[in-house]
């Protein structure tokens, strides 16, 4: 865990010793900030993540061992470190028992301070890093990564176990970004066939040419009277699973020999002659309507009947809204490890947003914003301001509404953070990250005033930090 993301909270009732602490360990490069009490204190722990906690033991009203026992109800990983001006056994005992990782004895050297605190970041970031570690060797497709408690989802649920145990095609329709390839994945994970590989063919990235070397291989003549050939897709994939994405754009030929394929389970390299068996379970995913297509002669019909043998129909994000909390939370548990930043929630007003948004791009675009959010946001829970959406109970937004550029999302964080810090340079650049000149050079792009106001000269409102 590099410094500028070592969020540090400072708990004393002295305003001299949190303005002491705070001035070094901002000098050391981290991001500090401080509460003047215990139950100010808690309530920035239930708000924000945190990394280390630097809590005064004797404050009048909830002293330090109250916070520390709320601490560890509310974040068990962050670290805490307690200061005591009566340092005892006794004293040392209980803030133990309460949680605290060490503790400082009052007047105490600011070196040891910082010494201690590099020690507890620096062995975050290797528990950060072993659990990253950890979860790519282990990561695996099963139904629970599919989230949803929607009845809708349910029966997505039961068809796909049912499908996991069959060797029949599958063929699983939705939208674009519901998920059908992870589902596919699941599928593949649950069946018999686990152990073998699988191996995925996106059907619209390749032109026809392309695509039937790329399934089925390619044989050709070489001098000397022998033969070149490449395995194709089918063949990787024996005793496995391949997944045919977007089967929909498939040219008339390629479904040609995909229905000899699925009626004989054989196949014939291009410029081949010898058929192959296959020993591939086919599973297809396709956010066309291929059934209406099918049936205007548009797609091949035997084709649509063979993949179709089990069909799951996974639903839209707005189909499912009451989904979208739980999606929520498994997602950003995913993205504090993908992106190694510390966000726990987002806020009930950002959570009220996500859930009022149509999601023309479903899950896929939920992960999106959710990521973007995490980028820019100042604490550690996502605000509504993070997210770059339109206001909950504006008009049902269509998708140019919903989804703005990064730096639109930039633009609007850095002018809150400026109205916020009251307009003060210093504080607005150590909040978002960055140095005074970088947030400067993003106020000229942006046109932003000291104030936050678009449109403004950098250089038109007097400075104030």
């Amino acid at each position: 865990m590099t410094r500028d993301r070592t969020r540090i909270l400072i708990v004393d009732d002295e305003e001299i010793v949190r303005e002491s602490l705070s001035a070094w360990l901002e000098k050391d490069g981290y991001s500090v900030h401080a509460a003047s009490d215990g139950d100010a204190a808690i309530e920035r722990i239930k708000q924000e993540r945190w990394t280390i906690l630097i809590v005064d033991l004797k404050m009048p009203g909830t002293d330090g061992l109250q916070v520390l026992e709320a601490a560890r109800g509310i974040q068990p990983e962050a670290v805490a470190v307690v200061m005591t001006a009566f340092a005892t056994v006794g004293t040392a005992v209980a803030a133990m028992k309460a949680g605290a990782h060490d503790y400082l004895v009052k007047p105490f050297d600011p070196e040891e301070l910082s010494l201690m605190v590099r020690k507890i970041a620096a062995r975050q970031a290797l528990q950060r890093e072993n659990l990253l570690l950890r979860q790519v060797l282990r990561r695996e497709y099963r139904f629970k990564d599919v989230v949803g408690k929607a009845p809708a989802m349910q029966t997505v649920f039961d068809l796909a176990r049912t499908a996991a145990h069959s060797r029949s095609p599958v063929l699983i329709t939705g939208e674009k970004g519901t998920g059908k390839r992870l589902l596919a994945r699941a599928i593949h994970a649950e069946s018999p066939q686990r152990d073998g590989p699988f191996v995925a063919v996106a059907c619209a990235a390749l032109g026809e040419t392309l695509l039937r070397s790329e399934l089925f291989g390619h044989e050709e003549g070489a001098t000397g009277g022998g033969t070149l050939l490449r395995k194709g897709k089918l063949e990787v994939a024996d005793g496995g699973t391949i997944l045919l994405d977007e089967v929909g754009s498939l040219g008339a030929q390629v479904q040609i020999d995909l229905l000899r394929l699925l009626e004989e389970r054989r196949f014939v390299r291009t410029r081949g002659e010898e058929p192959i068996a296959a020993r591939a379970r086919v599973v297809a995913t396709t956010s066309r309507p291929i059934h209406k297509a099918a049936q205007a002669g548009a797609f091949n019909r035997d084709v649509y009947r063979r993949l179709s043998a089990i069909s799951i129909q996974v639903p839209p994000l707005r189909d499912r809204r009451n989904d979208i909390p739980l999606l929520v939370e498994h997602l950003l548990e995913r993205l504090r490890v993908e992106t190694e930043r510390d966000i726990a929630s987002v806020s009930p007003d950002a959570m009220r947003l996500l859930i009022a948004c149509n999601w023309p791009g479903n899950v896929q675009e939920l992960r999106e914003v959710l990521e973007r959010s995490m980028a820019v946001a100042g604490g550690g829970v996502i605000q509504a301001a993070d997210l770059g959406l339109a206001p909950a109970g504006a008009a049902v937004p269509g998708e140019d509404d919903v989804l703005v550029s990064l730096e639109d999302v930039e633009r609007r964080h850095i002018a809150a953070v400026l109205q916020r810090t009251q307009h003060n340079i210093s504080r607005a650049a150590r909040v978002l990250g960055i140095d005074r000149a970088t947030l400067y050079n993003k106020m000229r792009r942006y046109r932003l005033g000291r104030d936050g106001s678009f449109g403004s000269d950098p250089s038109s409102a007097p400075e104030t930090g």
